[in-house]
């Protein structure tokens, strides 16, 4: 396997013996070394063979920008999601977590913090995700010294989900977003300002305000719409007096 380009310490584009382009990944796979040699392959850890010509450009632009620690702390966190969660991805969530990381690092050492709108969905609806982005900051701060926002933590869980859903799980997530949001919108103005958000029983109400979001986004609630609309009309006085219009 030869060089063809080295990125940093410890990503490479490398030539196999089919002719193939691969990205190649391991600590210290690229330290000293030259386009033209031969890969040392008794250190690579990762091997992923380029789709496109965007793929190749996205790494060139990225990894060029990003120190070896940044790359060494993005790497870790994928090996440790794939650990946990059994699976294996492929090179576009390297490419995104990279990016989106890059630049949280660049804002983090500006002092600037973005929070995440989504993070107690994130939080009920994808435990195991989210508990890798945790320790995804905690690995942030022990190697590179950032502190990052909580809200982070769910960033980096939506990225590992997404890349197991095949981008799907933005528009799902969105759709449930929405519908608890506006739910809670009516109850808020039928009672007025609530208050007691951090009540057990306010939680069990959301929580189950939830679990109907994800139903109606996954389309499983239509056999028990009409049980649904007997209801609404036997009691359609209360539930517009509730509504905003």
């Amino acid at each position: 396997m030869q060089i063809e380009k080295v990125y940093n310490n410890n990503v490479i584009q490398a030539i196999d013996q089919q002719g193939r382009e691969l990205i190649v990944m391991g600590k210290g796979l690229g330290f000293q070394k030259k386009a033209g040699e031969e890969l040392d392959t008794s250190k690579i850890e990762k091997t992923f063979v380029l789709q496109n010509d965007y793929q190749q450009s996205d790494l060139s632009s990225l990894y060029l920008q990003m120190e070896s620690g940044e790359v060494e702390v993005v790497n870790a966190i994928i090996n440790r999601a794939e650990e946990t969660l059994e699976v294996q991805f492929d090179l576009s969530l390297y490419l995104a977590l990279a990016d989106h990381l890059h630049f949280v690092f660049q804002r983090c050492r500006e002092g600037i913090f973005i929070e995440n709108p989504l993070s107690w969905e994130v939080r009920k609806f994808y435990p195991k995700e989210y508990q890798i982005g945790l320790e995804a900051l905690q690995l942030v701060q022990e190697r590179l010294g950032l502190e990052l926002g909580k809200g982070e933590a769910s960033s980096i869980a939506l990225h590992l989900v997404n890349a197991q859903k095949n981008g799907a799980f933005g528009k799902e997530t969105q759709t449930i977003s929405k519908i608890v949001t506006q739910i809670l919108d009516i109850v808020r103005l039928h009672f007025g300002s609530v208050t007691y958000e951090e009540d057990t029983s306010y939680h069990r109400f959301v929580t189950h305000i939830q679990y109907f979001a994800q139903r109606v986004a996954n389309g499983v609630v239509e056999g028990q719409l009409s049980r649904f609309l007997r209801l609404y009309n036997k009691n359609s006085p209360a539930y517009c007096g509730s509504l905003p219009f």
